[in-house]
């Protein structure tokens, strides 16, 4: 099984990278932004840097698009574990277009609300996963096993 490992920067990649234990005996690569961890992953794992985009900047948004289909086609992963943000939306969206398994962990930072990303995702998510209780109570696709950090 291959996993593809994709997150913004930041907190995203921080609760991605914990997750470890789930993904670090698999064959797996990453799929992130710019940024200091993306280079220590280099060691240890293939690493794609893709360009920054959000909903109010459409023309990157379908640049990003476009690249991560392209990071999809050529590494055609089994399943698509993602902590969020813009890129975790796309490769999701994408991912289930190629038939591939999407699992969503929602950011622990939102704790009343889900996250945009989210929100779009849960409808079609294999597996769609929030880190506070509440939030599963409140949408019924959520599951709530625990809190990453």
């Amino acid at each position: 099984m291959k996993i593809c490992l994709v997150s913004s920067s930041g907190g995203h990649l921080s609760q991605l990278i914990c997750l470890k234990e789930v993904w670090g005996q698999r064959e797996h690569f990453f799929v992130t932004l710019r940024n200091y961890a993306a280079d220590e992953l280099r060691e240890h794992s293939r690493v794609y840097i893709v360009d920054w985009a959000n909903r109010r900047h459409p023309v990157k948004l379908l640049k990003l698009a476009i690249q991560c289909l392209v990071i999809l086609l050529q590494e055609r992963p089994d399943v698509i574990l993602s902590t969020g943000a813009a890129v975790g939306c796309l490769i999701c969206i994408l991912g289930k277009l190629l038939g591939n398994k999407i699992i969503w962990i929602d950011t622990l930072s939102h704790v009343d609300r889900l996250t945009l990303s989210g929100n779009i995702i849960r409808h079609f998510a294999d597996l769609f996963l929030v880190q506070w209780p509440e939030l599963a109570q409140k949408y019924k696709q959520a599951e709530y096993v625990g809190a990453i950090v």
